[in-house]
């Protein structure tokens, strides 16, 4: 037997000018040249036989097969397809039976590469050149010729020829099955069905039955294990390679991992796929006869391309797992998540479930307990999500702090979902209690995809993290039209800013004591294409979580202090311009100096500008909003509290943020005619006092409401009594013709 790394010429061995080639040692004996005997005359099948008994050519012996006539011959070829020479007498039952028989076998059958030798004892009957040429006839002898050293001549060169013809054919063929199955592992999905498409690829060459092993480097051991397997191998899939029965096996794929070289023995070849050892893979196949230069030239060939295909594969795996799967917690994106959404509704079930569990504060947990323990919660998360639904519901993370659940609706139940969390995770180390807030819904339309089954389980956490934080709820088809709703609005909104349909309004703001101008409040306004008004509590909270108040904001801002330039030249300006600051706009980087520049652009004092903040900036947490406001106190622009007492009231954030004023919402105001209405007014008239701070009431609608307020001590005031809000035109005639006696606002 040859060794693995024997050069091809030791495979096939030429016989020597005399016929005469033995097989090596322990080989088995490959099949025989078929050489097909077709005369009418039976002394020349006996002196044939004679002649070429017991020659072996080309390391083959020859199998004489005989036809007394044409007819003879075309059935045996019919059933005979590897004859290798025919050896044709010309003239048989008729003059032309010989090269009928000629064009029967090149025409009809397609036998190319079968050489032929015409012979013929009457040399009258010899074809013309033309006819030799058209039929591709090897060689033309009279029986007199032909003796024993010219018979053996003409046979080994017609054998040669031959099997030349075979080569370039088996290449041929075997270069077209090298693009075909290359093309087709590229298909392969995964790395798995690739090795074991591999096998059958490489067998198909050699033309063999499947049977083999490929083996590569685990990612979980390091080790060499088996990971794909056909025929009398199959059983041993997952088994390192050093725990292989057969060691000879095992030996061969040893050698070829390790010298990163394919390896070929008569009986087995093994090919690497890869660029370097040690990082690779191996496929071993066996052969049940000696396998011939030409396959080896076609396995390197073959070879070549699988590196390429399995590069390419390894590639589009790690670009998969990129696509389709979270790196840090190893589930399904959002992405992959849509698409198991998509093939759940092809199946026609109505009875699946789709649930988002969003975990509640979570930026504050990481900003608390820094980001390496909101990776360690979400671990957590996903532990306790996957070990409490089980196998048969999909697990994925769909965004940042947010789980998607999909599976039977019995089984994805919110309220079961809820009682995961009911006793606390561990969390480095340590119990760590979490609360969740989900969004639900019953897949129960297949016209609605995956993607807008989504979105709609999105809208549904949405309305649970605004209403019902720490429970869940369930879609509606009503939310979704609430929802098409907001977005159609934002559009509209986009566009009235880009086409200057928004304006500010400005609401006077009167000292209750002296009934001076001592402000006035800049308030925006959208009047819609219809001409219909839209109520800024519709607007103004779309703004603020779609991102655009941002930019209303710089705007409003702008123009309020280019409006008070204007006051201020003709003589009509207050003390100061109050303007609304959303929280969103305290969170972009530069806050400060945008303020700075639009004061700078209007020619202003900082003293001439207040801002009007909300309770929720409390919500950027300590540090952050105090060195904003002591940043603009420094500048010189004053600071209030709008709303007071209807959002995240606390008290301790009075006393930390440098503020100049306290407002009362209007909806206190408007209650101070009724039994015990005036008891918050009151109250925070009082805390304003304590606290040295100015207080303003908003929603003055009467005389009463003036006089009730200037007697708790409120200092300030705004509302339909005084103004409604005015444009600037508007704005500039109220000025000129306000009244400045405190008693006409006193009086009723």
């Amino acid at each position: 037997m040859t060794t693995p790394h024997a050069h091809e010429d030791d495979f096939i061995r030429f016989a020597e000018d005399d016929g005469q080639g033995a097989l090596p040692s322990g080989v088995s004996p490959l099949r025989a040249w078929n050489i097909l005997v077709v005369d009418d005359d039976e002394d020349v099948h006996q002196t044939t036989r004679f002649s070429l008994e017991g020659v072996q050519l080309f390391g083959r012996p020859l199998a004489l097969l005989h036809a007394t006539s044409a007819a003879q011959a075309r059935d045996l070829l019919h059933t005979t397809r590897d004859v290798a020479v025919v050896l044709l007498d010309v003239v048989m039952e008729t003059p032309d039976a010989g090269l009928g028989l000629v064009d029967h076998i090149r025409n009809t059958l397609q036998m190319m590469a079968t050489r032929i030798v015409l012979r013929t004892g009457q040399p009258g009957y010899a074809p013309e050149h033309e006819t030799l040429l058209r039929y591709d006839i090897n060689d033309y002898k009279t029986k007199s010729e032909l003796t024993h050293h010219k018979l053996l001549t003409a046979i080994t060169t017609a054998l040669r020829a031959y099997q030349q013809l075979c080569l370039i054919e088996a290449s041929r063929r075997g270069l077209e099955q090298i693009v075909a199955a290359s093309g087709e592992l590229l298909r392969a999905a995964g790395i798995q069905r690739f090795a074991s498409g591999v096998i059958t690829q490489i067998a198909g060459i050699l033309g063999t039955r499947p049977e083999g092993i490929v083996c590569a480097r685990g990612q979980a051991t390091g080790g060499y294990r088996v990971l794909a397997a056909a025929g009398q191998y199959a059983g041993l899939v997952g088994l390192p390679v050093e725990r292989l029965q057969d060691q000879h096996v095992a030996a061969l794929l040893e050698q070829a991992l390790q010298s990163g070289q394919s390896v070929f023995t008569d009986h087995a070849s093994v090919l690497f796929l890869g660029e370097r050892q040690g990082d690779g893979m191996a496929a071993f196949v066996q052969s049940d006869a000696r396998i011939q230069a030409m396959d080896v030239q076609l396995l390197r060939v073959f070879c070549t391309n699988l590196t390429a295909c399995r590069n390419q594969l390894l590639t589009l795996e790690r670009l998969h797992h990129v696509a389709y799967e979270d790196p840090m917690l190893k589930l399904p994106n959002r992405t992959r998540f849509i698409e198991l959404l998509a093939q759940s509704l092809a199946h026609g079930d109505t009875n699946q479930a789709l649930v988002l569990v969003d975990v509640d504060d979570f930026a504050g947990i990481n900003d608390l307990m820094g980001h390496d323990y909101g990776d360690e919660l979400l671990r957590a998360m996903a532990k306790r999500l996957a070990e409490s639904a089980g196998s048969e519901v999909v697990l994925a993370r769909v965004s940042g702090n947010a789980f998607g659940l999909l599976g039977p609706s019995d089984i994805v139940d919110p309220e079961r979902i809820l009682s995961f969390f009911v006793t606390p995770l561990q969390v480095a180390g340590k119990p760590h209690r979490v609360s969740v807030t989900l969004g639900a819904c019953l897949l129960n339309d297949p016209g609605i995809d995956g993607v807008n089954w989504l979105k709609n389980a999105s809208i549904a956490l949405k309305q649970a993290k605004r209403d019902r934080r720490g429970r869940f709820v369930r879609f509606t088809p009503e939310m979704a039209q609430h929802a098409r709703n907001r977005t159609q609005m934002l559009s509209e909104l986009h566009a009235a800013f880009d086409h200057n349909h928004l304006y500010l309004a400005y609401q006077p703001q009167l000292d209750l004591r002296t009934g001076e101008l001592i402000g006035l409040e800049a308030l925006m306004r959208w009047r819609g294409h219809d001409g219909r008004m839209v109520p800024p509590d519709r607007f103004i909270p779309l703004a603020e979580q779609s991102g655009l108040i941002v930019g209303l904001g710089d705007w409003g801002l702008k123009t309020a202090c280019l409006t008070m330039r204007e006051l201020v030249q003709q003589g009509l300006a207050p003390r100061r311009m109050a303007v609304n600051v959303s929280v969103v706009q305290f969170q972009t980087p530069g806050f400060v100096e945008r303020i700075q520049h639009a004061l700078d652009t209007a020619g202003l004092r900082p003293d001439q500008l207040e801002l009007e903040i909300t309770e929720s900036v409390s919500l950027l947490g300590h540090g952050v909003i105090e060195t904003l406001l002591e940043r603009l106190r420094a500048m010189g622009v004053s600071i209030s509290i709008d709303d007071f007492g209807t959002g995240y009231s606390s008290l301790s954030y009075l006393e930390r943020l440098p503020l100049d004023r306290i407002k009362i919402d209007k909806a206190f105001v408007t209650r101070m005619s009724a039994e015990g209405g005036p008891r918050i007014a009151e109250l925070i008239a009082q805390l304003g006092q304590k606290l040295g701070l100015q207080v303003l009431a908003e929603g003055i609608e009467d005389a009463h409401a003036w006089r009730s307020l200037a007697a708790m001590g409120v200092h300030e005031g705004q509302g339909y009594h005084i103004a409604r809000p005015l444009d600037v035109p508007e704005l500039l005639e109220w000025l000129r013709q306000r009244p400045t006696d405190p008693r006409h606002y006193t009086q009723e």
